[in-house]
């Protein structure tokens, strides 16, 4: 029998770990500011450890207040909403390099309505969707084969009002998202109470949204800001801005029904609310909502696969203020926070069994984050 070399045995069994923790992958985080509070110049893009969950600066660029952002689907371009309070709001379109994070300008279009706030991509890279809060309205652009937006192609324009005047006196268009087919657009508009639900053809370059549009009421007062999808497409789950609560619609073929309505605060809770971000994990199990006002926390539900239904696991504080957006690591592991009102991003580990959240000590400081995307 031939003798075993016990000390290269031994070297090998040592430096495993060192090659392997050479190996993980870093993922790229892009995060969009507000620039008007001086504290920000606009996109920044660090690089993200799924293995330690920390946080590398490696490039940013100027933008004008780039509130939200959205990567095409084939990850080549990064597109950028100037939340302007100007009269008239605008997008920019970025040329996206992953490997060093650099973000090239490539034009910008003025969405024709106030106060962008929400932009998405649909699955072909065929069109552009953006968001008008202030303007109350839709704002479809065409892609260019190098990325660039045309001008708009259409231009959809709510109307209504809802119960609360102070904060519901026209429409206030916050959020739209494709259904997982592509065959329908949900809209969420905060003013009039309603998700309106248009016809989406991805292939039609003048006109892809349908003019009529179906009509899901969320409860009054309440105030719809964003959506998800559950895994399966069945179910989707309506953060509430102003009431703080999250209802559940069963889904088909562009039609939603309400099946349930549950808060995201503690019944002891008096303060005041700002619900704003919805999402669920990965392996389908979990929704995570994020509260702003006084509640600054993460509002967590499990999610019943057979009927959609949520039931409470807990709140968790955010450590900071100003929950706007938040985002969930590819694998599941982490969620990070973007603190508006104390220019941070927090990184908590999630247990995936549990679905409660850990900090887990890493952040880093930026001025008024409020969109967190990472880029897988």
């Amino acid at each position: 029998m031939k003798p075993v070399n016990i000390c290269r045995l031994l070297g090998c069994m040592i430096l495993l770990p060192m090659v392997l923790k050479a190996q993980t992958k870093t993922i790229n985080v892009l995060i969009g500011t507000y620039t008007n509070t001086g504290k920000s110049k606009g996109i920044y893009v660090y690089s993200f450890d799924p293995s330690s969950g920390s946080l590398t600066y490696k490039n940013e660029v100027a933008s004008s207040d780039p509130s939200f952002l959205a990567l095409s689907a084939d990850k080549k371009y990064l597109y950028a909403v100037n939340e302007l309070n100007t009269g008239e709001g605008a997008i920019s379109t970025f040329k996206y390099h992953p490997t060093d994070g650099k973000l090239v300008l490539l034009n910008t279009q003025l969405t024709h309505g106030d106060s962008p706030c929400h932009v998405i991509v649909d699955q072909k890279d065929n069109h552009v969707v953006v968001s008008n809060y202030s303007g109350g309205s839709l704002t479809v652009f065409g892609v260019q084969p190098d990325g660039s937006l045309t001008e708009k192609v259409q231009l959809i324009k709510h109307e209504g009002s809802g119960p609360n005047k102070s904060r519901q006196e026209k429409p206030h268009v916050h959020s739209a998202t494709l259904s997982p087919d592509g065959r329908f657009l949900l809209v969420q508009d905060l003013g009039t109470d309603r998700i309106n639900v248009y016809g989406y053809d991805a292939l039609n370059k003048n006109a892809p949204l349908s003019t009529e549009a179906k009509v899901a009421k969320a409860s009054p007062g309440s105030g719809p800001r964003h959506i998800t999808f559950a895994k399966d497409g069945r179910y989707v789950y309506l953060v509430q801005e102003m009431k703080a609560a999250v209802t559940v619609y069963a889904y088909s073929d562009g039609q939603l029904t309400a099946i349930q309505e549950i808060s995201m605060l503690p019944p002891s809770y008096k303060g005041d609310v700002g619900a704003a971000d919805i999402h669920i994990s990965p392996d389908g199990k979990f929704l995570y909502a994020s509260n702003r006002g006084e509640a600054n926390d993460m509002a967590i539900y499990a999610i019943n696969k057979k009927d959609g239904k949520l039931s409470y696991v807990g709140n968790q504080s955010v450590e900071g203020k100003g929950p706007r957006n938040f985002a969930i690591s590819p694998d599941g592991k982490h969620l990070l926070v973007a603190n508006q009102y104390t220019d941070d991003v927090i990184v908590f580990a999630r247990d995936e069994q549990t679905g409660r959240l850990k900090n887990t000590g890493n952040r880093i400081e930026i001025g008024a984050p409020v969109c967190v995307l990472f880029d897988e």
